[in-house]
């Protein structure tokens, strides 16, 4: 490698080092929002950003069996309040990011799964047929409880990866289980959707006297936490 090439590596490992200070920097910031600013709203294209960051977020065998429900509606964020242990946080939010299970996630789905596949990669049937079959017999097998927890699990993995961009794009967030899912299908009429509320995440700005907001944040030690081998 020559002297300019050299110096392009320099450059490239001190930016790598900069954004990983940047990331625990933001973890460091991020909390549990117990009180937003409910005058300020998030700028649509911070909206569009946590779409797509649902959107591209890991699923199992890529299924993707997630929809996000997306509201910025103050009289139907407060009418869920009331179905959300009047916690004031869904009230105040800029948005509030529901984030649901389909219902049905059956051959008809599954199917539909490698349709997909097969036109954005332009792969053979031939090649798609062994894991198409596998997928839909597995799935035949389970019980509807045992594919919602399935399901459920995939929720969480979008929820942190949620939470996460929430934090380097500095929106304030608070995740939520404490809710009442079958009042939020009802208003949100997501059976008509084919779907099922799992979780809640209330988005936006800070307020200014959030007391939580100065608070250190509680974690066990690294050397508690991380094992080596």
């Amino acid at each position: 490698m020559d002297d300019k090439g050299k110096s392009y590596s320099c450059i490239f490992a001190a930016q790598l080092k900069k954004l990983a200070m940047d990331i625990i920097e933001s973890l460091q910031w991020r909390y549990a929002t117990k009180k937003f600013n409910n005058t300020k709203l998030l700028p649509q294209h911070k909206i569009e950003t946590l779409s797509k960051a649902f959107n591209l977020t890991a699923t199992s065998y890529g299924l993707q069996p997630l929809r996000l429900i997306i509201i910025q509606n103050k009289e139907l964020q407060k009418r869920l309040t009331e179905f959300s242990w009047n916690q004031q946080q869904v009230a105040d939010a800029s948005h509030i990011l529901v984030i649901c299970i389909e219902r049905d996630l059956d051959e008809k789905y599954i199917n539909s799964y490698f349709e997909n596949v097969k036109k954005t990669r332009n792969t053979s049937d031939e090649i798609l047929k062994p894991f198409r079959e596998q997928l839909i017999s597995s799935f035949s097998m389970k019980s509807v409880d045992e594919i919602n927890t399935w399901a459920s699990k995939q929720a969480y993995l979008a929820l942190g990866n949620l939470l996460t961009v929430c934090a380097l794009e500095e929106i304030d967030s608070c995740p939520m289980e404490g809710f009442i899912p079958a009042k939020y299908d009802e208003v949100l009429e997501l059976e008509n959707k084919g779907l099922k509320s799992v979780l809640v995440l209330p988005v936006g700005y800070r307020a200014d006297d959030d007391m939580f907001s100065g608070f250190k944040k509680v974690r066990r030690s690294i050397e508690e936490t991380v094992i080596h081998y």
